[in-house]
This record gives structure tokens, C-alpha cells and sequence, in this order.
């Protein structure tokens, strides 16, 4: 319902669910979704040593990966999101 509010205020504003501006926002996040799995698969944030912190520390390293990726895009991450954009903007002309 919330999703449904927000669509509808961003329409009232001049974007529509179509809009380059949302896909670009949605290609972001796709793309900081993915490094941040990629961060994990790499082991960032895990300690193995005897002041390992437990399942708590496992659940707050989830946040650090999350921001880094999220840095990591502002900065102009790896272009996943040039090109996710592009195959958003594709799909889009083509409905």
C-alpha cells in the first residue's frame, strides 16, 4: 500500500513509474544489492579469531557491507547500473 502512496506522489510530482529518473534510482540499488553480496561472498566483516563477536557481529557486518556498497555506487561502482538502466529504459520503450 505504502509503494502504491509513493508512485502516487511521485506522479503528482512529475515522475512516473516510467521515468528515468526512477529506473536510474532502481539500477543504483540493484547494482549496491549485488556488491553487497559480492562483499559478502568475500568474507568482508567476518573475524575468525577469539574476540569474534557472535551472531550479533554477523548481523551488524551486514550493515558495514550494505553502506560500503552503497559508497562504492556514489562513486560510480562497477557500471552494473549503467548497464541495468539501459535494459530498464529498453523494456520500457518497448511496452
Amino acid at each position: 500500500m505504502t509503494e502504491f502512496l509513493a508512485i502516487t506522489q511521485q506522479s503528482a510530482q512529475g515522475l512516473t513509474p516510467h521515468s528515468p529518473s526512477r529506473a536510474q534510482d532502481a539500477a543504483k540499488k540493484l547494482e549496491s544489492v549485488f556488491l553487497s553480496e559480492m562483499l559478502k561472498s568475500a568474507g568482508l566483516g567476518e573475524q575468525e579469531n577469539s574476540f569474534s563477536g557472535g551472531p550479533g557481529e554477523a548481523q551488524f557486518a551486514s550493515f558495514q557491507r550494505d553502506l560500503l556498497a552503497d559508497a562504492i555506487v556514489e562513486k560510480g561502482g562497477i557500471g552494473l547500473a549503467e548497464m541495468f538502466f539501459r535494459a530498464m529504459m529498453e523494456q520500457s520503450d518497448d511496452t
